[in-house]
C-alpha cells in the first residue's frame, strides 16, 4: 500500500499537484480547486503539527473510530467521494493565489521525509500507528486530487499495459 513516507509516493503526489490549475473543475463536492488546496494545507499542517494542536478524539469517534480507521487502511481502495470534512479544514474563502497554495502544500508533503508528532490524534480515529498515519495521509491527498482529476500519468500507463497484458 502506498504511504506518505515513502520517497516515490510523494513524489508522485507533488507531480500531482503541480499539475492542478484553476480551471479544473470539482468532479464531486463543493469545493474548488484553491478551496481543495488550502483545505489539504490545513490538513496536513494538523497531522504534522506545525501550529502546535490540540489533539482531542470526538464522541462518535470514541464509539466507531477504530473499525473505520481499520477499514480504511485494509486496502488500497481510495476514499469515497463526498466524504465528511471536519469542521476545522473547511475553507469558506473562494478564491486565493493557487500557486502559492501549491507551494505551501507542497513544502507540506515533502516534510512527511522527517515526520515526528507523536502527540497526533485524529479527531475520529484517535491514535493511530506510524504505518496507519501514512497510508492515511496519503489516501487524503490521493482522494482531492482525483476530486480535481489530477491523477498520476505514470500510474494510469502502467495500469493500461498490464490490462493489456495479463
Amino acid at each position: 500500500m502506498k504511504t506518505i513516507f515513502d520517497e516515490a509516493t510523494r513524489e508522485e503526489l507533488i507531480r500531482r499537484i503541480q499539475s492542478l490549475e484553476k480551471s479544473h473543475p470539482a468532479q464531486w463536492g463543493k469545493m474548488n480547486v484553491y478551496q481543495m488546496a488550502k483545505h489539504c494545507t490545513i490538513w496536513d499542517e494538523w497531522v504534522l503539527g506545525v501550529h502546535k494542536p490540540k489533539y482531542k478524539q470526538g464522541f462518535l469517534g470514541l464509539i466507531f473510530g477504530k473499525m473505520v480507521l481499520k477499514a480504511s487502511v485494509k486496502d488500497d481502495r481510495p476514499i469515497k467521494k463526498n466524504a465528511p470534512a471536519g469542521r476545522a479544514f473547511i475553507v469558506k474563502e473562494q478564491d486565493g493565489d493557487l500557486e502559492l497554495q501549491k507551494k505551501i502544500w507542497i513544502s507540506r508533503i515533502a516534510a512527511y521525509k522527517n515526520f515526528s508528532n507523536p502527540d497526533f490524534i485524529h479527531d475520529f480515529f484517535g491514535k493511530m500507528t506510524r504505518d496507519e498515519i501514512g497510508i492515511f495521509a496519503y489516501k487524503h491527498s490521493d482522494h482531492h486530487l482525483r476530486q480535481f482529476g489530477a491523477v498520476d500519468r505514470a500510474e494510469n500507463s502502467s495500469r493500461k499495459t498490464t490490462a493489456a497484458n495479463p
